[in-house]
């Protein structure tokens, strides 16, 4: 789910942490970088991993990303830009609820094994999440999220744009 991700996401973490100058870019980044990069690994090897939530759905990766972030950057800006980035994993495991998959958010703790996903064919996996309702339920409330804040920060506007691509803030208020 792409647009759950990084609506609910950034939603989440404005709402939280009340950082109008958060980067945005590297909290999306954070927010999909498990789906990137466990979804193709699952789905190329379904028939031996059964299952696309894999090692970078387990908190190991994530505390790994927030420990490097605060033992290797300063206070201050290198820091500012990478935090997201840790934040947005946090994120990720907590919109998966993947509380409800121990072994894989546990993973290697508790065994070297992936919860299986339940279908037996990568084609079936596809099939299954694409026809649930629920799906297309949290992918419209983050796609929702997201219209608004394009269009409160007037992301349609070039100037606007190139300053979130160079910056990754929006001048949106977080309300109170």
């Amino acid at each position: 789910m792409l647009f759950w991700h990084l609506g609910a996401t950034i939603a989440l973490a404005r709402y939280a942490f009340r950082d109008d100058r958060m980067d945005l870019r590297m909290l999306m980044l954070g927010a999909i970088l498990p789906d990137l990069i466990d979804t193709p690994i699952g789905l190329i090897f379904f028939d031996r991993l059964q299952g696309v939530r894999l090692f970078t759905h387990g908190l190991l990766v994530a505390s790994i990303v927030m420990i490097g972030v605060v033992f290797f950057t300063r206070r201050g800006r290198p820091r500012k830009l990478w935090m997201p980035l840790a934040i947005g994993l946090l994120f990720h495991l907590l919109l998966d609820a993947m509380w409800l998959d121990p072994e894989t958010l546990w993973w290697p703790f508790l065994g070297w094994s992936f919860t299986a996903a339940g279908p037996a064919t990568a084609a079936g996996f596809v099939a299954e999440v694409l026809g649930d309702w629920r799906t297309w339920l949290a992918e419209l409330v983050g796609l929702v999220y997201l219209v608004y804040l394009w269009r409160a920060a007037d992301l349609s506007d070039t100037q606007s744009r190139r300053a979130f691509l160079n910056n990754g803030r929006i001048d949106v208020p977080i309300d109170g």
